[in-house]
């Protein structure tokens, strides 16, 4: 039985506690131990960065305070070899047993060997078939697919060709992300082959964010016209608030140019790169409020019970 294939059977006990299909991406300097609980207690999954917590000692005490235990808090290691914390951090995941760990930025070969050693599961966050690839040669039980549209670091292929293309090659269970900002997204991601869909931006506004009032009011103001891919801040792609660019002193054209060194592995340039250049998906027009946990998870169920039919075909007259 290959690993993905093992991820399958295993990842059925997790999605049979989850009221939707649905993932609160993990998202660098928003993602916290009280929006991770509220998913959690609202029935969908919640990513959660290692970096975060600003020190191993506070991710340890967040671990501590969360219930890990359920597989639907997943944390998320950043495993490329200048993150100074990669080790300390995946020794701290292991302390905990977490069940499900996403590995992100590196090989997740030292994860997989890690967290299988005590019978958890290792999802993979990549964006593109190489990486697919090289993530299922590793023997990770699932994968985190990151598609066009996405919030923070993006991708650049379609959901409609990637997940298709990856189920090909890949038996275990698919995450996906890129502009689900809605119930009817999440139909659509599971329609293409994906067990669950990752939601990022709708969720920078939740009440248990750790991201700033500032922050969240400019989310919900804002709408597909006010997000620009660039390379700028940290040398990779990555999907902004206009807003926040312009009010840092910067604009669209500004946006055109790119980083020449990429510095998407170091935690103090990373966090001065967020600090005030504020990340949304292309479905930030979807996040019309900031809401609590549970009432974001309410009406994105009653999206997903209520898709219509697609009817709207128009008749072509000969």
């Amino acid at each position: 039985m290959s690993a993905g294939e093992r991820g399958k059977e295993l990842f059925k006990g997790i999605r049979e506690k989850m009221r939707l299909p649905v993932m609160a991406a993990p998202m660098f300097l928003v993602s916290g131990p009280e929006m991770a609980s509220a998913c959690a207690e609202s029935g969908i999954a919640c990513g959660l960065p290692s970096l975060n917590a600003r020190e191993p000692e506070i991710l340890d005490q967040w671990l501590s305070s969360i219930d890990l235990q359920s597989g639907l808090i997943m944390p998320n290691l950043i495993v490329h070899r200048s993150n100074k914390r990669s080790q300390s951090d995946l020794d701290l995941v292991v302390k905990h047993k977490a069940p499900i760990v996403i590995s992100a930025l590196g090989h997740p070969g030292p994860v997989v060997e890690a967290v299988h050693s005590y019978g958890g599961m290792v999802f993979s966050d990549v964006n593109s078939m190489a990486l697919a690839r090289k993530a299922a040669n590793a023997n990770v039980d699932g994968l985190v697919l990151v598609c066009a549209g996405a919030g923070g670091h993006t991708g650049a292929l379609s959901p409609f060709s990637f997940i298709p293309a990856v189920r090909e090659i890949f038996a275990g269970p698919i995450i996906a992300g890129g502009a689900v900002s809605n119930g009817a997204g999440v139909r659509a991601m599971q329609c293409l082959g994906a067990d669950v869909a990752s939601m990022g931006t709708h969720f920078i506004s939740a009440q248990e964010s750790l991201a700033s009032n500032d922050y969240k009011e400019m989310l919900v103001a804002s709408n597909i016209e006010d997000i620009a891919t660039s390379a700028l801040f940290t040398g990779v792609d990555a999907n902004y608030l206009v807003p926040s660019v312009e009010n840092a002193g910067l604009s669209r054209d500004d946006l055109n140019k790119r980083r020449d060194q990429v510095m998407i592995d170091d935690e103090n340039a990373r966090s001065k790169a967020w600090k005030d250049i504020w990340s949304a998906g292309q479905g930030v027009g979807e996040a019309r409020a900031i809401a609590p946990v549970s009432e974001i998870v309410n009406r994105i169920e009653h999206e997903y019970n209520n898709v219509p039919a697609c009817h709207n075909t128009v008749a072509v007259e000969s």
